[in-house]
């Protein structure tokens, strides 16, 4: 039982005056399922309200980056998580084995590459691991796909408030996807299905994930620590403790490198790119039904379009490292370009606020032509 001193205050209406800071927070998890280890250092929180569902105009609001004072501890701490996370899609490597060297030099280097993308691409199609391509209309009754799109923006701005990977967010909406492809689920408790699966994602993806009150804080306390654990709890009954699952990011890392193969492309602009499309497949119901591998992709091809519009955009090496050809594509890569375009209703505000910040090169404002349909030709 947490004590009297460490509860978490209850916040107001106002945003400007939800700001706290956990200086001495110990808080026990002898209710959760997944145990963690205790914050190390001080952390400045802020609440970032998801309106109600059926009141789509005003659902999504904005964060605005708090100053607080880093001690000598927090700032290596936030030094350590920076150069460990998987924020970014680039790592370190080898000079031989670098993202800018021939596909084949790189394969040749990394001889149990195909083997691991094997194993990614067996999980991926296993039943289990798959949502209802139409849960929607089959299993929910209450709920629409511009909820799930709403409810998964809230999430992508939760994310970037608790500086959260980005393999934390893709885990938590395959988790709510295939919670919601069997079980039917009230409008009011869509919202909690929603921080309650980021929390177990976070519990494995994060070197220093939130607590639950956390999450109960970021709702403006719309559901109690008993609720969440209880929801955490359902939710990993369900999932059999198996958490583990490879996501869109996760092929996305792989395709990039082979993608890489021009010195012509600026190497940020074109990651960040992939991964805000990736990011926008998300938002979109009708993306559920395209495998992670697929949708990686497709946001490969779409990206090395947009950056050069003239050339054909998948290659034979690419062909060969994702197994994917372009006429296999097709209907994904249309997809993300509408998404792209904003052309589908799935605008997703808050995910293109945060592409179109600097540090990720305002890629959210590049809008690429219409795709030739020889694009999509079989080599």
């Amino acid at each position: 039982m947490v004590d009297e001193e460490n509860k978490v205050p209850a916040g107001t209406a106002s945003r400007a005056s939800n700001k706290r800071t956990f200086d001495s927070i110990a808080i026990s998890n002898e209710n959760d399922p997944l145990q963690i280890p205790e914050r190390p250092f001080p952390v400045t929180k802020k609440r970032v309200v998801l309106g109600e569902l059926n009141n789509l105009g005003n659902v999504v609001v904005s964060i605005q980056n708090s100053d607080f004072t880093e001690t000598h501890e927090s700032k290596r701490k936030i030094k350590l998580t920076k150069t460990t996370t998987r924020n970014v899609v680039k790592d370190t490597v080898d000079p031989e084995t670098s993202i800018n060297s021939s596909p084949k030099v790189y394969l040749q280097k990394c001889a149990y590459g195909p083997l691991i993308y094997q194993h990614l691409h067996s999980l991926e199609v296993e039943e289990r691991r798959r949502p209802l391509s139409n849960y929607m209309e089959k299993v929910q009754n209450n709920l629409i796909p511009t909820m799930r799109m709403v409810l998964v923006d809230w999430l992508v701005e939760v994310a970037e408030e608790y500086k959260l990977v980005s393999d934390t967010l893709y885990l938590a909406v395959s988790y709510i996807d295939r919670f919601l492809s069997s079980h039917v689920l009230a409008m009011e408790r869509l919202q909690l299905l929603g921080v309650s699966c980021m929390l177990v994602a976070s519990k494995y993806e994060e070197i220093s994930p939130p607590h639950v009150e956390d999450f109960c804080y970021i709702t403006d306390n719309t559901y109690t620590r008993e609720e969440v654990v209880n929801m955490e709890r359902d939710l990993l009954s369900f999932l059999n403790f198996e958490i583990s699952s490879p996501t869109t990011i996760t092929f996305l890392r792989i395709f990039i490198k082979a993608a890489q193969d021009n010195f012509s492309f600026l190497t940020l602009q074109f990651e960040f790119l992939s991964c805000y499309l990736a990011e926008l497949s998300l938002l979109d119901y009708s993306c559920v039904r395209f495998l992670p591998s697929m949708t990686a992709a497709s946001a490969i091809f779409l990206s090395r379009f947009t950056v050069l519009p003239k050339v054909r955009p998948w290659t034979m090496a690419l062909q060969q490292c994702t197994g994917y050809k372009p006429s296999e594509l097709k209907d994904c890569v249309l997809v993300i370009h509408e998404l792209q375009s904003g052309r589908r209703e799935a605008t997703g505000r808050a995910l293109r606020e945060k592409y179109m910040n600097h540090k990720y090169k305002c890629v959210a404002a590049l809008h690429p032509p219409d795709i030739p349909a020889c694009f999509f030709d079989d080599a």
